[in-house]
């Protein structure tokens, strides 16, 4: 599923490729069956684009990873989660317009 500029982040992989960043991360939690996430998938691929090098787009299966969604109370997907130094800096759930997610990783650029 991954791919465009997007890793694939899971379980195994979540502290190295999100906690030890360098650079702000930031992570679609999804689901195949959820219809908000498909909606909101092309703009985080728009986003992967614009912000490449800048921030590290990751997509999480909740299905097939459940232990990192529930570390961080996700409840309702999708939820944008913006890592910078390791932490939660942005929480965005539900369906939301491009220009806030932007806004949401544009504070922590830089």
């Amino acid at each position: 599923m991954a791919g465009n500029g997007i890793f694939e982040a899971n379980d195994g992989n979540f502290d190295q490729d999100v906690l030890k960043s360098e650079t702000p991360v930031l992570i679609d939690f999804w689901a195949t069956w959820c219809g908000p996430c498909r909606a909101i998938a092309p703009i985080v691929e728009e986003l992967a684009k614009e912000y490449q090098g800048k921030v590290k787009i990751g997509k999480m299966d909740v299905d097939r990873n459940s232990a990192t969604p529930m570390r961080y109370g996700v409840r309702g997907i999708p939820t944008l989660l913006v890592f910078k130094g390791g932490e939660v800096k942005e929480q965005i759930v539900g369906y939301v317009p491009k220009e806030t997610i932007q806004k949401a990783l544009d504070k922590h650029l830089g």
